[in-house]
């Protein structure tokens, strides 16, 4: 499950950059979409960092912070949805895939403060155009 969301989180990220690359440099623009970048982004690379971790506790800290950041870009994208001029439909659904990857991410860090043992083993699937 851990590999799954991490690469849909990588998709996630990917959707936000395209979506961010169509706006104009206006300051308004400018201060909004460095912000959802910013949180967008980190969701996917607080994921795979845990990859690395040396302790359990660490590998939550990780997931746990990656949660903080998909729950900060549901911010972002209802301003834009309620503050700009945007393709509504495409905020929609990029807020859809925030809450439900918030979810996802959620129940993985319940569950693993549920348990005890080591570190969880990761899956390694790694595609070659992907950076995990």
């Amino acid at each position: 499950m851990e590999y799954e969301i991490r690469k849909r989180s990588y998709y996630f990220s990917l959707e936000v950059v395209k979506f961010i690359n169509l706006f104009d440099g206006r300051r308004i623009n400018f201060s909004l979409t460095d912000q959802l970048l910013r949180s967008a982004t980190s969701v996917g690379a607080n994921l795979v960092e845990a990859t690395a971790a040396h302790s359990k506790r660490d590998f939550i800290k990780y997931y746990e912070i990656g949660l903080k950041s998909a729950n900060e870009s549901k911010y972002w994208l209802c301003l834009f949805r309620d503050g700009l001029d945007v393709d509504k439909d495409k905020v929609k659904e990029l807020l859809q895939e925030a809450v439900e990857i918030s979810k996802i991410v959620a129940t993985i860090v319940v569950k693993l403060k549920k348990t005890k043992g080591p570190v969880p083993q990761v899956k390694e699937e790694v595609e070659d155009y992907l950076p995990f």
